[in-house]
């Protein structure tokens, strides 16, 4: 199946809630370690056509735990960072973005049900206002989002033919 026929959809549910969903031509196995192994997840999630660069990935996928990206922009660095909430192997992702300061903390979960083949990964973020919703839809980020997904199933299908 062509990896660019899965299509990624994004649903502003409310005025705090962005939807993002994605089939994944692939195990949920592979999708989970995608996103839970920093050494894979620096390899997809950077749109290629964004001016920026991941030079740092932690991720300690565990309740309690946390992560940081490190992003180089120019000259510039910026860092994203969280801790984990809900970690169930290959099925949910639950972690809070907590680089705006505690009153402007965002929740996202990542789903990842497996059908046949392929996963269906889905990406709620629950903003703490919907200023902060849409200031984020203004930047960008959902395009960026799509992006990543591309490239993520660009990354699963490589290595499915390489395994």
């Amino acid at each position: 199946m062509d990896a660019k026929a899965n299509k990624t959809t994004v649903e502003r549910k409310s005025e705090r809630e962005l939807v993002v969903t994605r089939t994944i031509n692939g195990p949920a196995r592979l999708v989970w370690e995608a996103w839970t192994n920093p050494d894979l997840f620096k390899q997809w999630w950077v749109p290629k056509s964004a001016p920026i660069k991941l030079v740092s990935c932690e991720v300690d996928a565990r309740v309690g735990g946390g992560y940081k990206l490190v992003f180089e922009v120019g000259t510039n660095k910026m860092a994203f960072f969280g801790k984990y909430l809900e970690v169930e192997h290959a099925k949910r992702l639950v972690w809070t973005n907590e680089e705006d300061g505690p009153d402007a903390t965002s929740v996202t979960t990542v789903t990842f049900e497996e059908k046949g083949n392929t996963t269906i990964v889905v990406m709620s973020e629950l903003y703490p206002s919907k200023a902060a919703l849409d200031e984020h839809m203004g930047g960008g980020a959902a395009s960026g989002t799509c992006e990543s997904l591309d490239q993520l199933e660009d990354f699963i299908a490589t290595r499915l033919r390489t395994t």
